[in-house]
């Protein structure tokens, strides 16, 4: 089918699962860039990293510092990162026992594996960016084609030589779906045009934003949004249901009382008895842009999210970094001040070296990065709802809570927003709690033996 119709949409039809292994923090955002692919990535959350298999901590070593004279800085920075982690752990696990005794209800399993988690949480911020995971991938044939253009094009050797050993796998797989690739004329082309293009807007960025430093101001910023958004919304509601043209039912909810608009949207989104009941494309009416800085570890987690505009910036020490409380009164403020220290003068050095793209390794975790995301109401309504359960990590749940607010009280959608009603604005100690019960109940559940035949 392939070689007789020649249409780029043929490559659809094959799909591969694809394992990446001991891959950076800043590989696995490159792998989990597109839109049209599954992802399923080792979590900080539940995996605690302070193992050394073969003697070395869990960080990749770039190829660009080959040789360098900042190599043994850089490995001596990262390793103190790590050591610093491990010798955490364990006085923070009982820092968190001490505060949140365990309840008599409660199995050992369910209150040790969420002190843990809570700890793994409050720690992952000393993690440098290099710090390695594994990423499961699924994608059809032209999904890792469009990945691999970009791979090829990247500053990044890692990304690069991960680039070249995925081919080879998928070649094994749908060698004609992938044939242009590392043609000089086909993929190799549009390879370069990538790098052309990111390079020569990095110029002209310098030349004319020169050393402007950004302003202070709050961690979520609604930057965009339509003042009618909610009346558009109301007028796609109606239109699957009615013979109207789309302008038509625009200018017939202009003339709807705020109660008769607030009606429409009750009946389109219904009862909804959990957050998995969306309501339909009428939300995509609207959209919304937030301009977010927070730290790389939230980040990691909101860029999931792909059926959305995201963009980011450099990861770089310069927006500074997060302290969670918790490191503070468990008497680990020191440690996690020297770690972030000790890694943004490697970052600086890196950077006076000329190793700007290759510097963001050694940025730990905790310090911020700078990134929007615009999303239409229905996705908005995703997130949200997704980002602000009870289980999430506290600093993505704060800033989804955020968004959820600037949607009802600056943009003025107050119906959207309440149609966001999973929306969870509560304060919760402890994160995991609730989900460890519910995964021992269905343990128990599984293990019971079943009534007679």
């Amino acid at each position: 089918m392939f070689f007789e119709y020649g249409d780029d949409s043929v490559a659809q039809l094959g799909g591969v699962h694809l394992a990446c292994e001991g891959a950076s923090n800043l590989l696995t955002k490159v792998l989990e860039w597109g839109r049209l692919m599954a992802y399923l990535e080792q979590s900080t959350r539940y995996v605690p990293y302070d193992d050394r298999p073969g003697g070395r901590w869990r960080y990749h070593l770039p190829e660009e510092l080959a040789g360098s004279p900042l190599l043994g800085g850089y490995t001596a920075a990262l390793d103190h990162a790590f050591e610093t982690y491990a010798r955490a752990l364990g006085p923070l696990q009982e820092y968190f026992r001490q505060r949140y005794p365990k309840a008599p209800e409660d199995p050992d399993q369910v209150y040790r594996m969420t002190i843990r988690a809570k700890a793994l949480d409050t720690l992952r911020g000393l993690l440098p960016a290099a710090t390695v995971s594994n990423v499961g991938l699924y994608g059809t044939g032209q999904a890792y084609e469009a990945l691999l253009l970009r791979m090829f094009a990247h500053p990044l050797a890692e990304v690069r030589a991960s680039a070249q050993l995925m081919l080879r796998e998928l070649r094994k797989v749908i060698p004609a779906f992938l044939r242009r690739v590392d043609l000089p004329d086909r993929g190799g082309a549009w390879s370069r045009y990538l790098a052309e293009t990111r390079e020569a807007t990095e110029a002209i960025a310098r030349r004319l934003l020169g050393e402007a430093q950004p302003e202070e101001r709050p961690e979520v910023v609604l930057t965009e949004y339509d003042p009618d958004g909610e009346l558009r919304v109301v007028a796609a509601a109606l239109y699957a249901a009615s013979r109207l043209p789309d302008d038509a039912l625009l200018e017939r909810a202009r003339w709807l009382t705020p109660e008769e608009r607030a009606a429409v949207l009750a009946a389109y989104v219904g009862r909804r008895t959990n957050r998995r009941h969306k309501p339909g494309r009428a939300f995509e009416r609207t959209s919304y842009r937030f301009d977010v800085l927070t730290d790389y570890g939230a980040f990691r987690d909101l860029q999931r999210h792909r059926l959305l505009t995201l963009e980011w910036q450099p990861l770089s020490c310069r927006h500074g970094y997060v302290t969670p409380a918790a490191v503070e009164e468990a008497g680990l403020l020191e440690d996690w001040a020297r770690v972030m220290e000790r890694c943004a003068g490697l970052h600086e050095a890196m950077l006076k070296a000329g190793l700007g793209p290759v510097a963001q390794y050694a940025v730990p975790l905790a310090y911020r990065i700078r990134f929007y995301m615009q999303m239409n109401a229905r996705e908005a309504m995703h997130i949200i709802e997704l980002r602000t359960t009870p289980q999430g990590h506290p600093t993505y749940r704060r800033i989804c809570q955020a968004m959820h607010r600037l949607i009802r009280d600056q943009a003025g959608h107050r119906a959207i927003a309440a149609a966001m009603g999973f929306a969870d604005h509560s304060e919760v100690e402890l994160e995991r709690l609730e989900a460890e019960r519910a995964a021992e109940q269905r343990r128990r559940e599984q293990a019971a033996p079943s009534g007679p035949s």
